[in-house]
């Protein structure tokens, strides 16, 4: 077994959770960290041999940091439930554990949309995702794109886990407006001021770098609504912001 703990945060992902738990089946440790799905996730994760634990949700950082300290293992890797590791990410990662200079791993992630692929040669983000656990803590305080802050040494590959979770236009769109009020509601919090400026020009300046520079074109027809829904969510998180300082008592 693959010595490293994989933690899931999960609710209500039936449709997703074996595949996920497919690719982590090799782990020493795999815990499915569930907040009180209504479907069947908690038994199909059992029967695939997960730990499940029940936790009331915490927020997306919460939950996550809360499952990092269910890990037992030195290394973690996080996972959503819709998202699915390749052979190559299982052979990095064995190649990455053993190495003592290193602490912490960013992948390519793949985002299937329209049942498809993207473009080889289209630019993607890399996530943080493989850490040593001593190392590794979650901010509580963010509410919406949370990701691990790890003390050491990170280093990159242009190998890319696959993701599912935006294959739907209709799924998609219900995620941004959940996390653009999210994102509103942090910044409001930190006293962040709306901009006119930003709000004018945010939208426009997005489509431009999602459909040119990082190469949406590049996957056709595909790649111009998905350019225009990323664009619209930059404009939401800004609208939502000014809302918000508008509406305050």
């Amino acid at each position: 077994m693959i010595p490293v703990s994989v933690f899931i945060v999960a609710q209500d992902e039936a449709q997703n959770i074996e595949r996920v738990l497919r690719s982590v089946k090799d782990f020493a440790q795999v815990l499915v960290i569930d907040s009180g799905s209504t479907d069947n996730t908690v038994e199909l994760a059992k029967a695939a041999g997960a730990t499940v634990i029940h936790q009331p949700w915490l927020g997306y950082a919460g939950q996550k940091q809360f499952a990092l300290t269910q890990c037992t293992c030195d290394w973690v890797l996080n996972l959503d439930a819709d998202e699915e590791l390749t052979s190559e990410c299982i052979g990095i990662i064995k190649d990455t554990i053993v190495q003592e200079n290193v602490d912490a791993l960013r992948f390519i992630r793949n985002d299937i949309f329209m049942d498809q692929l993207p473009a080889k040669w289209m630019r993607k983000g890399n996530h943080l995702r493989l850490y040593r656990r001593q190392k590794a803590h979650f901010d509580v305080n963010q509410k919406v794109h949370e990701t691990a802050f790890v003390e050491g040494k990170e280093v990159r590959t242009d190998i890319a886990f696959t993701h599912y979770g935006y294959n739907r236009i209709d799924a998609l769109i219900t995620k941004n407006n959940l996390y653009s009020s999210l994102r509103a509601e942090e910044k409001f919090a930190s006293n962040k001021r709306p901009s006119l400026i930003k709000l004018t020009l945010v939208l426009p300046l997005t489509f431009f770098q999602k459909y040119i520079l990082q190469g949406r074109i590049l996957n056709g027809k595909r790649g111009f609504i998905l350019a225009t829904i990323d664009a619209f969510y930059a404009f939401m998180k800004e609208a939502k912001l000014w809302e918000k300082h508008l509406t305050k008592p």
